[in-house]
């Protein structure tokens, strides 16, 4: 005999879930900011890199030069010698007392003048002359082998000439200048050009560019680096050739004021005039080197 069977209901046994509100808040986890003093330490570190390893050379030189020259019969003067004897040089650069008794910070300005206006001419002619050499083989075939003579001429036997022919010393120092240091700037800027890619100048071809647009936007870009290659080496030849020519023409630019000194038997003011030779000499590399990095997006050579 079949019994009934009760009928349960599941759905009411099971929990109902509680019910989630529409309005509910996401809760957004805050995002960690790199600290601050992880990046200060590893560009200090840099920097130490850079800074220390000099001074610390600069320091043990300074050492052998005081222990060298403190002894008996030296003929150069210790450190500490031109430090006392040449202080006002050091602390005070742009002092002017009368004509030609100026602090070195103005003599280096006029010479840095000097250098601006024959080295900027070295650099516009440089290029362009660079350029239509490497661009034409009939003009590297006549034009090369007159450079490369031309460059090996020392920087002072161009002066008896300059002063033949501009008869003032201002021009003449500028000349000098000038033909030191174009010979680089040429030769590197043609060096530039030939090695442009053939596949640059294929696209150049097949875009229809004009001779000015394929040497704003192909030649010059592509020969960059050689041209700044050029323009570093040009710019440390500038800078040693208008020493060189105002110890003969005169006037009141550092090269002057070093063989003034060597008259007056001044060896301190001589080697506070190197110093200062060398540091401006290194910033304007390092000045040229860096419009360089800009320009060439660093391909250019460091």
């Amino acid at each position: 005999m079949n019994m009934p069977v009760a009928k349960t209901d599941v759905s009411a046994s099971i929990p109902a879930a509680p019910a989630t509100k529409a309005n509910a808040k996401v809760l957004s986890l805050p995002v960690r900011q790199p600290a601050l003093g992880p990046r200060v330490a590893a560009a200090l570190s840099r920097l130490a890199t850079a800074i220390v390893p000099p001074l610390v050379m600069i320091v043990l030189l300074l050492v052998l030069w005081q222990i060298l020259c403190s002894r008996p019969g030296a003929t150069l003067p210790p450190p500490t010698k031109i430090w006392s004897d040449a202080r006002d040089l050091i602390v005070g650069p742009f002092f002017v007392n009368g004509p030609q008794d100026i602090g070195l910070g103005w003599r280096v300005l006029v010479s840095l003048q000097r250098v601006a206006i024959g080295y900027g001419f070295a650099a516009l002619i440089g290029v362009a002359l660079g350029t239509l050499i490497g661009q034409s083989v009939w003009a590297m075939r006549g034009l090369d082998p007159i450079f490369q003579v031309l460059r090996t001429i020392s920087p002072l036997a161009w002066l008896p000439i300059s002063l033949a022919a501009f008869r003032d010393s201002q021009p003449s120092a500028i000349f000098v200048i000038f033909i030191t240091s174009v010979w680089p700037i040429i030769i590197n800027t043609a060096v530039g050009i030939r090695n442009i890619p053939q596949d640059y100048r294929n696209v150049a071809a097949v875009l229809r560019l004009n001779p000015y647009e394929f040497f704003w936007k192909i030649m010059i870009p592509s020969a960059a680096p050689y041209i700044f290659t050029g323009l570093r080496i040009g710019i440390g030849l500038a800078w040693l050739a208008i020493v060189a020519a105002e110890m003969l023409t005169g006037g009141v630019g550092i090269g002057f004021f070093i063989w003034d000194a060597w008259n007056s038997s001044r060896l301190p003011d001589i080697f506070i005039a190197l110093a200062y030779i060398g540091i401006v000499g290194f910033v304007l590399d390092r000045l040229v080197a860096g419009i360089a990095a800009v320009v060439t997006r660093g391909t250019s050579a460091s």
